[in-house]
């Protein structure tokens, strides 16, 4: 076993948080409601909707019962609501093509809508207890410092840094599946973004970044999102009347919530295209 696993499994078998998508009585399926309602989207936002969605739709045959505007109604304020209209239709391929459970195959969990690499290996390791590198932020960043020495990682995944993952995996699939979730737990928790808590870091006497001083990132710049004024917003903005509406909004309605008319109008053509809204007239609703 490399001289980084038993601390940091130790310290994760101590610290770790009580996440419902965790537990042993989690579903498949429920591994990947929450992985995909964690894309860009913090864990206290998350577990109120998780768990009112898991209620609703326990099974994915329950969800492709329903329509998908009730799947983007259910997804509140989380943003990003695309991923509502791909979970709906990744529990449709489910229901019809694989008998209603979640596949437990790489390139089968990849053929269902909205699932990468990312999200195929995180409910192979987290769901099935397999043996497979998750690269998400977290992950990258810990990576890139207890390792490589650097503050943050490329950004985009290279080659280089997907074989290191794999490499630093324990050989047996349960605690290669526990290393996984560890070093996530250990990004969002001790080896944060902006004020990384070092001196409660299990590793800390084996990174590389440490032992170099600290050196600041010198890639290429990491660009902040905006939201003020942006398409994005714009967007919440209009999905959020449509959510909140118990049948179809009018176009002065929208107009309320968002006066600049040639922005608004873009917004919710993209909106159409989408999926997330249809038109009829001058008023528009979530899908049927």
């Amino acid at each position: 076993m490399s001289d980084l696993h038993e601390p940091l499994l130790r310290w994760y078998d101590a610290q770790a948080r009580d996440l419902p998508w965790r537990r042993t009585t989690a579903t498949p399926w429920g591994v990947l409601v929450s992985e995909v309602m964690l894309q860009q989207t913090p864990v206290t936002r998350v577990l109120p909707a998780y768990d009112a969605w898991l209620a609703r739709w326990p099974r994915p045959a329950d969800l492709a019962e329903e329509p998908s505007g009730e799947a983007i109604r259910a997804w509140g304020r989380l943003g990003y609501p695309r991923r509502a209209i791909r979970l709906h239709a990744a529990a449709t391929v489910i229901t019809e093509q694989h008998g209603g459970e979640v596949p437990d195959e790489y390139d089968v969990l990849r053929g269902l809508p909205g699932v990468g690499d990312y999200t195929a290996s995180a409910v192979l390791a987290f769901a099935f207890g397999r043996r497979r590198a998750v690269l998400d932020t977290n992950v990258r960043r810990v990576l890139a410092r207890l390792v490589g020495g650097s503050q943050y990682p490329p950004v985009a995944v290279t080659v280089r840094e997907r074989a290191l993952a794999v490499d630093l995996l324990p050989q047996d699939d349960p605690t290669a599946a526990t290393w996984s979730v560890a070093l996530m737990e250990l990004g969002a928790l001790v080896c944060t973004a902006a004020r990384p808590s070092c001196e409660g870091c299990p590793v800390r006497e084996a990174c590389a970044w440490r032992a170099a001083g600290y050196p600041a990132y010198d890639g290429p710049p990491r660009r902040g999102q905006a939201w003020s004024g942006t398409d994005r917003q714009c967007r919440g903005r209009l999905m959020a009347i449509a959510r909140d509406s118990t049948g179809a909004v009018t176009g002065d309605a929208l107009a309320r919530a968002w006066p600049d008319a040639g922005q608004r109008d873009r917004c919710l053509t993209s909106l159409i295209t989408d999926g997330l809204l249809v038109r009829s007239g001058s008023r528009y609703a979530l899908p049927g």
